[in-house]
């Protein structure tokens, strides 16, 4: 099971970064805490501080068509704000 899915790379996820030594991360909606943090030590070789998770409800919507209506909806998502032990950074762009 992958636990990190892909770092999340916002405006507001930049300036957590710059200013709370925090990032972002989308993870999967099985993985906990402790998982969260053992893997981010392990891909990143920083040590983690603290970890925060947020639990993304899938969004419904509704379209008025010719063939009538029709209904969908997001996927749920996971994800995880990683905070830094201090003086550690992780460049999320030197992978690109």
């Amino acid at each position: 099971m992958s636990i990190l899915i892909k770092p999340i790379i916002t405006e507001k996820a930049t300036m957590q970064s710059e200013l709370l030594n925090a990032y972002a991360f989308e993870v999967n909606t099985k993985a906990n805490k402790v998982e969260i943090k053992k893997a981010v030590e392990a891909a990143y070789g920083v040590s983690v501080a603290k970890v925060r998770t947020i639990n993304v409800r899938p969004d419904r919507k509704t379209k008025f068509t010719k063939t009538g209506i029709q209904h969908g909806k997001t996927n749920a998502v996971k994800k995880a704000i990683v905070q830094l032990a201090e003086g550690e950074t992780i460049d999320l762009y030197a992978n690109m």
